[in-house]
């Protein structure tokens, strides 16, 4: 009776709290047009009736150039005397609000917020309608902290920079290697983020970091980093101290070590996500990175960002820097002889906004020495007000804004909480399963060993650029609700640097009718501003693993955190060790999503994002070659499964289920024919006789119908990813194989469903050749669906035409 009452008193106090919260948290201030600011309320840039283009150019031409230039960096200062407050534009929401960048701050109503799993692990659910719906409860979260007043509406994610070595700190924040899976990721999530709502705004993505971007800190290269999670005015009081003192060392050796990077990578494989965050997730905002790319820092190349990505793509919002990066690439990499050169560079560009202070220092004697024009401020301006314009900053109180409703009691609810745990389980993969080790018996395993150095995470659960989560299920927590649990760590830490503490461990498994070692990675490992040196695990961990599955006195299944791959090929054949899941960093609920997977709960149904290479891939390959296409006459290996040909521990694309699933072509056609524009079907057009240029080829609607049944022979319902690779005619050109589509659909023990997927040639059936010119190679394509292939030949609807 005791506990009743007082579970019952438990639920009172919190619903009251999340009551009074609601109730009692201070709105925001209006951040500009207030409606009780009876001298600037009037003014014709807070007409809402008015277009958003016309408000933007009338509130530029009231600016002074000083006003002008403090507009330009993240920490934009007020206009007081036109009604506008300072805003940071500086927040992140990788995987759930969070606290890097000083935009947003956790505390009073706001304690935290949903955690959902590190990118990398959501990724490997192959769902893009999840990545959406993970969007809008994170945008859900952070509108009700912008009403409360302790976040901005401007989100520098996701990243969507292909994980192009298994080395990268920061690969776990990416969607992984294929470069059309993270360009499915983008649009998705960012959809999400941004609403459906037309022209306006529920908050600002932002992909980044564009473009060929992905190294750390790798045998002495290193990038400049620094420490976002404390207070504003320490966070620059540090940032400045730290920078000017160390920036100069390490940007030297960056720059002398500036890779090549060809026309053909940067458009078959660094650009594809950025291309489809723009073009079908119509993100409001894209980051230019530190580096350069062929000897031009990315934030001064007008090719990349003024050409590219507004000119092509059409970019409907700003362009930000990497942090610092104008200052970087001026003091540093010496690019231009004055910072009043490295401004104008940026902004002529395309760049709209800096994060550092560099263009409020310098943009205008800029000007002064007409390096600049005025008009090419506003025209940054102007790009950078309109996304604020669509975000509703200019339309009075934050309450009557269609998000203004949102307050404390929308964050950390139990459906957001739910879909935390859902991604969870969606992301973990099964590695192995000797003999159906899995799912554990209720019956049989009533007692489990749960032992390792990630045994008893929480914070290490929800990887890097998060924030506070609601809550954790740690591992224990999560096996303890389904048997008694016996816990030792085996290792004080994942670095596993002795052997003290195998003892307890190696008898908690002689005890235990099952045992699960929770090994793997941290943020200790790899991270921002830390990649990784080796492959295999840290210190003694393999011979934890080593020591307790022998001495177990049931099955052994080892479940590995990690971000990236980690060389097990001394356990893949191990009988000893009986299954093996990956689950990333799978956020505030991964306890619960491993215990549930571990008994049977939930169907595993992942697949890896990356392929996972044996130790001996990195031998004697720097991360600082970007060369994606494998060159035996070198001994240069390739990268990613679409180029590289060496032997692996497990393969892109790799995943087990509980259930088995058959896979068979309902309907799809042979032959496609591809019909040309205009005079590109006479003699002068585009058609080698082996490929047709994109561009020349009558795209629209121009897609490959393929019906698949997937039947599911198993005893368990389940989701089950469908995969579809081809393999383009051989050629130079062509990768090995590459995706084409995915769908995640569910079927029932024993059912079937039909699978219509429609591949849109142009897209995903083209390749790049070596000017970086995409084309759609004619002949035989062959389409894997699983153990099948599927043979259709493309042709070309004009024949005869020989030259290209």
């Amino acid at each position: 009776m005791a506990c009743g009452s007082s579970a019952h008193t438990s639920s009172f106090l919190t619903l009251l709290f999340l009551f009074l919260s609601g109730v009692l948290v201070r709105g925001r201030d209006p951040f500009g047009c207030d409606p009780t600011d009876k001298t600037t309320n009037n003014l014709p840039f807070c007409r809402t009736s008015a277009l958003i283009s016309e408000r933007v150019n009338d509130l530029i031409g009231r600016l002074t150039l000083q006003e002008k230039v403090r507009l330009l960096v993240n920490n934009a200062a007020a206009v007081p005397r036109l009604g506008i407050k300072g805003y940071e534009w500086w927040s992140e929401a990788l995987h759930g609000v969070s606290n890097v960048g000083p935009g947003t701050k956790f505390g009073g109503a706001f304690p935290g917020a949903t955690s959902f799993p590190q990118v990398i692990t959501t990724a490997a659910s192959f769902n893009a309608s999840l990545w959406e719906e993970i969007g809008r409860v994170v945008s859900d979260e952070a509108r009700a902290m912008y009403n409360g007043g302790m976040a901005g509406l401007t989100y520098w994610s996701p990243n969507v920079n292909i994980f192009r070595d298994p080395r990268w700190g920061r690969g776990q924040e990416t969607p992984g290697e294929d470069p059309v899976l993270a360009g499915k990721y983008a649009a998705s999530y960012v959809k999400g983020l941004q609403g459906d709502d037309g022209n306006r705004l529920k908050v600002a993505a932002c992909c980044k970091h564009f473009t060929a971007y992905d190294l750390d800190n790798w045998n002495g290269v290193d990038r400049f980093h620094f420490n976002a999670k404390v207070c504003l005015f320490l966070f620059y009081f540090l940032f400045f101290i730290f920078f000017w003192s160390a920036r100069a060392d390490f940007f030297s050796r960056a720059n002398r070590a500036s890779s090549q990077v060809s026309k053909q990578d940067i458009e078959d494989t660094f650009d594809v996500p950025f291309r489809m965050c723009v073009k079908e997730g119509k993100v409001a905002s894209v980051m230019c990175s530190y580096n350069q790319v062929n000897g031009v820092p990315t934030c001064a190349d007008p090719n990349l960002l003024r050409k590219t990505v507004r000119g092509v793509w059409n970019l409907n919002g700003y362009i930000v820097s990497d942090c610092d990066s104008v200052g970087v690439f001026y003091e540093n990499q010496h690019y231009t002889s004055t910072p009043e050169e490295a401004a104008a560079d940026a902004i002529k560009a395309g760049l709209d906004l800096d994060c550092g202070p560099f263009l409020a220092e310098h943009t205008e004697d800029a000007v002064k020495q007409g390096l600049l024009g005025e008009a090419e401020i506003n025209n940054a301006l102007s790009n950078t007000l309109t996304v604020q314009m669509r975000l509703g900053m200019f339309d009075g109180t934050p309450s009557a804004h269609a998000y203004g409703k949102l307050g404390p009691r929308d964050v950390c609810t139990l459906a957001h909480k739910e879909l935390a745990l859902e991604a969870a389980r969606q992301g973990i993969v099964l590695l192995k399963n000797h003999g159906s080790s899995l799912p554990l018996s209720h019956r049989r395993h009533r007692t489990i060993a749960v032992i390792g150095p990630n045994s008893n995470a929480t914070v290490t659960m929800i990887g890097n650029y998060a924030g506070v989560a609601c809550e954790y299920t740690s591992p224990i927590q999560g096996i303890g609700k389904y048997a008694k649990v016996i816990h030792q760590m085996g290792c004080g830490n994942v670095a596993c640097g002795d052997e003290n503490l195998f003892d307890e461990a190696i008898d908690s498994a002689r005890q235990a009718d099952a045992t699960v070692l929770v090994m793997g990675l941290d943020q200790s490992i790899e991270a921002e501003f830390k990649d990784r040196t080796e492959l295999v695990l840290p210190g003694h961990q393999q011979d934890l693993i080593s020591e307790v599955s022998k001495a177990s006195k049931g099955p052994t299944i080892l479940v590995l955190m990690s971000g990236g791959p980690v060389d097990l090929s001394f356990v893949k054949n191990d009988k000893l060790i009986s299954a093996i899941l990956w689950v990333g960093y799978p956020g505030q609920a991964g306890g619960a999503a491993i215990a549930d997977i571990l008994y049977g709960e939930t169907n595993p149904g992942g697949k890896l994002p990356m392929t996972w290479y044996p130790q001996e891939y990195i031998k004697n390959l720097a991360m600082t070659e970007m060369a994606m296409r494998s060159s035996p006459s070198k001994g240069y290996p390739g990268r990613t499964y679409r180029f590289y040909k060496g032997p692996v521990v497990y393969p892109f694309g790799y995943g087990l289920s509980y259930s088995n699933f058959v896979h068979t072509i309902a309907n799809a056609p042979t032959v496609l024919s591809i019909h040309l524009h205009g005079r590109h079907g006479s003699q002068n057009g585009t058609v080698s006789g082996k490929a047709i240029r994109v561009t020349h080829a009558k795209c629209s609607g121009l897609s490959l119908g393929v019906q698949v049944e997937v039947k599911n022979t198993g005893s368990k319902d389940g989701s089950h990813t469908l995969l579809v690779f081809s393999t383009p005619p051989a050629g130079h050109w062509a990768p090995e194989k590459q995706l084409v589509g995915f769908e995640k659909v569910q079927v029932a023990a024993g059912g079937r469903r039909v699978v219509e997927m429609n591949i849109h040639v142009c897209k995903y059936l083209s390749v790049v050749d070596r000017s970086g010119i995409r084309r759609i190679p004619l002949g035989e394509h062959h389409l894997h669906i699983g153990g099948i292939k599927h043979r259709v030949s493309l042709q070309a609807a004009t024949l005869g035409i020989i030259k290209s």
